[in-house]
C-alpha cells in the first residue's frame, strides 16, 4: 500500500517531500506486525530539523528585510535563506527533470522563485520557499492530528494475557493463547482475547470497541471483547476464540485496509491534479513569451507575471486536503463504533437513498425464546417433543436453534444423531434414534410431503418436528426488537431515506408484525439467502443513478446481499465472520441508531471536502487571472498558495468530528 500511496503523490503532481514522508509513514505504521509505532521516532526527528532550518532561514530573511546594509549584504542574506530552507526542493525538482516527474510542486516552486531572484525580487523569491516550508509543517501537523485518531483505536491492542498453568498465572503474548485457555484479567487491564467470563464479577469499558459511553456489567457467562477495558474486579475468562479471530484483531486489520478504496472525489482530484499541473506550466510560458514577442512588452515584466502565476497553481490544497478529509472521516467514524472500509464508501452514504434490513439480530435482538408447544401427534408429549428437536438442533449455532436447545435445559447425547444434514433455508434432517427426523419450517415439511394444517397462534416462528413423515408437533418461538429499532428507522426517514424494506427469511405474520412495529411498510418474507440477493438487485434497478442502496444484516447468508449492495453494513459485535468480511461498513454497537451517525458523518465529510475543493480551485483562479493581468503580485500568490492550503488542511481536520 506504501508503494501506490507514493504513486499516487507523484501522478498528483505534488511532489511535497514532507507530504510524501508523513502519508508513507502514517500508512507503513499500521503494517507492524508488532504493533510498534517504527516510523514515529524517525519522523519527529525530521519535524524537529525542518523547525530548526526554518527559524535560522526566517532570521537571515527577517536580517535582509531590516537592516541597513550594503545591497550585496541583502541579496546574500535572502540566498542564505534560501539555500537553508530550500535546497531539498530544488534537489528534489532536479531529480525529477532527470527522473521524467517534473512537473510537480518541487518544480513548481523552484522555476518561480529562481525567476523571482532573476528579475531582482529578491525576498519574494525568498520567501516564496519560506512560506512553503510553513506550508509543510502545517500539512504534517494536520496529518499526524488525523492519524492520531485511528491510533487511538490501534492502542486497543493488549501486550499480555494471564495464562492459567496449573494453579499459577503466566504472562505470554495474546497471538500464543489458545481456545479454551483460562486467563485472568486485572482490574484496569484490557481485555486481551475474546472468552466467556468463567468467575468473578465486574464491570467492562467497551466504549472503544463499541462506542458505547456507559460500561457493561460482566458475570460468569457473559461474553466479554477483546480490546475492552476491565475496570473494577479481577474476572477468568475462558477463551473463546484464538487472537487472530478475535474482535480486536478484525478491527485492527479493518482499520490498516481502511484507506485502500478511494472515494471517487479524491480519484477525480488525483486524475484532474495529473492533467492540471502540466497544463498551467503551459500557460505561464506562454504568458512569459507571448507578450514580449507579439506587442514588445518587456520580458521581464512578463516574466514576473509567469513566475507568480506558477506559485499560484501548486495543486497541494486539493492533493493533500482532499485524501486528509476522507482520513478524518473515517478516524471520526472509527470512534463511534463504526468502522467504514474505504473512502469510496463513506462518500457513498452521503447519498443513501434506501435502506434494505435483514430482520433477526438486525432490527431484532436475535434472542429467541419458545413461547408456545403445540403437540399434534399422540405419540409424544410436550417434553418429548422438545427433546427431539433440541438433539437436532444442538449442532447449529442459529439463535432459533439455541432458544430450543436452552429450553430442553438437559444434556444432549450426541450419539443419539446419525447423518445429519442442513437444507439451506428450510431446516434439518437426521436420524435420531434410529427414525428419520425432520426439523425446520413449513417448506421442509412440504418438501418431506409431510401435510401442515393451518394453525391459529400468536405471532412467531414456528418450527415443525417430524419424525417418519408425520408431523410430531410445532415450536413456537418470539424474537424481541432492539431497543432503538423504532427510533432509528424514523431518523433514517428523516434523513431522507426515501424506502426502508425489510427481508427476512421468516414467516408472512411474523414480518408483518414486526415490520409494523418499527415503521417498515415494504417488507418481502420467507426468502432464501439466493432469494434476498434477487429482492436487492430489484431495489437497485428501479434506483436512481446516484441513490445509494444500503444493505444492513449480520448472519452468514446475508453475506451475499451484503457484498451485492452499493454499501453493505454488518452488525459487528455479534455479525457472523463471513458478513463483517463481506460488509463495506460493519457497526461495532449493533446499534441501528450508528447508520444515522454514519450518515451524518459522511455528509459533513464530503460537504468539507467540497469546501475545499471550492475555496481552493476559486481562489486559485482569480489571482491567476489578477496575475496574467498584472493586478497580483508575489505576495498574493504565496497566500493564493500556502494560505489556501493550510485554511484547507485545517478544514479538513474538521471530519474528525460528527457533527448533528
Amino acid at each position: 500500500m506504501g508503494e501506490r500511496l507514493t504513486d499516487d503523490i507523484a501522478t498528483c503532481g505534488c511532489g511535497n517531500n514532507n507530504c510524501s514522508n508523513n502519508k508513507q509513514n502514517m500508512y507503513e505504521e499500521y503494517h507492524h506486525n508488532d504493533g510498534h509505532h517504527g516510523h514515529d521516532h524517525n519522523h519527529q526527528e525530521f519535524t524537529k530539523r525542518d523547525i530548526i532550518e526554518f527559524f535560522l532561514a526566517l532570521g537571515l530573511f527577517i536580517s535582509g528585510l531590516v537592516l541597513k546594509v550594503d545591497e550585496p549584504i541583502k541579496v546574500g542574506l535572502f540566498v542564505a535563506a534560501y539555500i537553508i530552507a530550500g535546497r531539498n526542493i530544488v534537489i528534489e525538482a532536479v531529480k525529477g527533470i532527470f527522473s521524467g516527474k517534473f512537473l510537480d510542486e518541487n518544480f513548481l516552486m523552484t522555476i518561480a522563485s529562481i525567476t523571482a531572484f532573476i528579475i531582482g525580487e529578491h525576498p519574494e523569491g525568498t520567501a516564496v520557499i519560506l512560506f512553503y516550508r510553513v506550508g509543510e509543517l502545517f500539512e504534517g501537523m494536520a496529518v499526524n492530528k488525523s492519524k492520531n485518531s485511528i491510533e487511538e483505536l490501534l492502542n486497543i491492542k493488549p501486550d499480555i494475557a494471564h495464562v492459567k498453568v496449573g494453579d499459577t498465572f503466566k504472562d505470554v503474548a495474546p497471538e500464543k493463547v489458545n481456545v479454551d485457555d483460562i486467563i485472568m484479567v486485572k482490574p484496569g487491564e484490557k481485555i486481551p482475547i475474546d472468552g466467556e467470563v468463567v468467575e468473578g464479577v465486574s464491570a467492562i469499558d467497551t466504549s472503544v470497541i463499541t462506542g458505547e459511553s456507559l460500561p457493561r456489567e460482566a458475570v460468569a457467562g457473559t461474553e466479554v471483547y477483546s480490546g475492552s477495558i476491565n475496570l473494577s474486579g479481577a474476572i477468568t475468562v475462558r477463551v473463546t476464540k484464538a487472537f487472530s479471530d478475535s474482535t480486536v484483531a478484525k478491527i485492527l486489520k479493518l482499520v490498516k485496509e481502511a484507506n485502500q478504496q478511494k472515494a471517487n472525489t479524491e480519484k477525480f482530484i488525483t486524475k484532474f491534479a495529473k492533467y492540471y499541473t502540466p497544463i498551467v506550466v503551459g500557460i505561464a510560458v506562454l504568458v512569459a513569451l507571448i507578450p514580449p514577442l507579439v506587442i514588445g512588452e518587456a520580458l521581464s515584466t512578463w516574466v514576473g507575471r509567469a513566475a507568480i502565476f506558477l506559485v499560484v497553481s501548486c495543486p497541494c490544497a486539493l492533493v493533500i486536503s482532499i485524501p486528509l478529509g476522507y482520513f478524518g472521516g473515517i478516524g471520526g467514524a472509527s470512534r463511534y463504533g463504526i468502522l467504514v472500509k474505504g473512502g469510496n464508501y463513506l462518500e457513498a452514504m452521503r447519498h443513501m437513498k434506501c435502506v434494505v434490513f435483514d430482520k433477526t439480530g438486525t432490527i431484532t435482538k436475535g434472542i429467541f425464546k419458545v413461547t408456545d408447544v403445540y403437540v399434534t401427534s399422540e405419540e409424544v408429549d410436550r417434553n418429548e417433543l422438545i427433546k427431539i428437536a433440541a438433539h437436532m438442533e444442538h449442532f447449529s449455532n442459529h439463535p432459533i436453534a439455541v432458544s430450543i436447545v436452552k429450553e430442553y435445559g438437559q444434556t444432549i447425547d450426541e450419539n443419539l444423531i446419525k447423518d445429519i444434514s442442513e437444507i439451506a433455508g428450510k431446516g434439518l434432517k437426521a436420524t435420531y434414534n434410529n427414525a428419520l427426523v425432520a426439523v425446520g419450517n413449513k417448506k421442509l415439511m412440504e418438501q418431506e410431503g409431510i401435510r401442515v394444517k393451518p394453525m391459529e397462534t400468536s405471532v412467531g416462528t414456528k418450527v415443525y418436528v417430524a419424525r417418519d413423515n408425520q408431523l410430531l408437533g410445532v415450536i413456537l418461538i418470539a424474537d424481541t426488537l432492539k431497543k432503538d429499532s423504532i427510533e432509528a428507522i424514523k431518523a433514517l426517514k428523516q434523513y431522507g431515506v426515501e424506502d426502508v424494506i425489510m427481508l427476512t427469511g421468516d414467516h408472512e405474520d411474523v414480518a408483518k408484525e414486526i415490520a409494523g412495529k418499527v415503521g417498515i411498510t415494504k417488507y418481502y418474507s420467507e426468502l432464501l439467502p439466493h432469494e434476498k440477493v434477487t429482492r436487492l438487485e430489484e431495489v437497485m434497478q428501479k434506483a436512481g443513478k446516484k441513490d445509494t442502496v444500503v444493505f444492513v444484516g449480520d448472519g452468514i447468508n446475508d453475506a451475499p446481499v451484503l457484498a451485492r449492495a452499493d454499501v453493505g453494513i454488518a452488525m459487528g459485535a455479534v455479525g457472523s465472520d463471513a458478513a463483517i468480511e463481506a460488509a463495506d461498513v460493519v457497526l461495532m454497537s449493533d446499534e441501528l441508531s450508528s447508520i444515522v451517525n454514519a450518515i451524518k458523518i459522511s455528509r459533513n465529510t464530503n460537504k468539507i471536502v467540497w469546501q475545499n475543493i471550492i475555496f481552493a480551485l476559486g481562489t486559485k483562479v482569480i489571482i491567476m487571472i489578477l496575475a496574467t493581468f498584472g493586478f497580483a503580485n508575489m505576495w498574493m500568490a504565496i497566500f493564493a498558495d500556502v494560505g489556501v492550503a493550510i485554511i484547507a488542511i485545517l478544514n479538513a481536520i474538521r471530519a474528525l468530528k460528527l457533527k448533528g
